[in-house]
């Protein structure tokens, strides 16, 4: 059982950063990837980038530029560092956790961003 627990969202003004964070309960060159996802409302989860056990990352291409994945191994943590928010960046963000016997989620942090 992995749990994944996001943190950082808020509120945030056009053109300004957040970072978010995800720790895991395990160890996380255990976790084959890990991903950021969104969904805001009345529309469908979707991409935002990914992470393999190796370091590799990948981008949705509307995020591209704008948003950086990473890792800190010794604290089992992943971060989605994000700058130039728009209003349409306002969704729910979410931590997904892929290793071999599944996926798993964790709760959501909301990030709003609004003047």
């Amino acid at each position: 059982q992995v749990q994944l627990v996001e943190s950082g969202g808020g509120l945030a003004q056009p053109g300004g950063s957040l970072r978010l964070s995800c720790a895991a309960s395990v160890n996380i060159f255990s976790i084959n990837a890990m991903g950021w996802y969104r969904q805001a409302p009345g529309k469908q989860r979707e991409l935002v980038a990914t992470i393999t056990r190796i370091g590799s990352a990948n981008y949705a291409d509307s995020m591209k530029g704008r948003v950086t994945i990473s890792r800190d191994i010794a604290k089992n943590t992943v971060y989605l560092q994000m700058n130039s928010l728009k209003p349409e960046d306002t969704a729910v963000y979410y931590c997904k956790g892929s290793l071999r016997d599944g996926d798993y989620w964790g709760q959501g942090t909301q990030v709003t961003v609004s003047s």
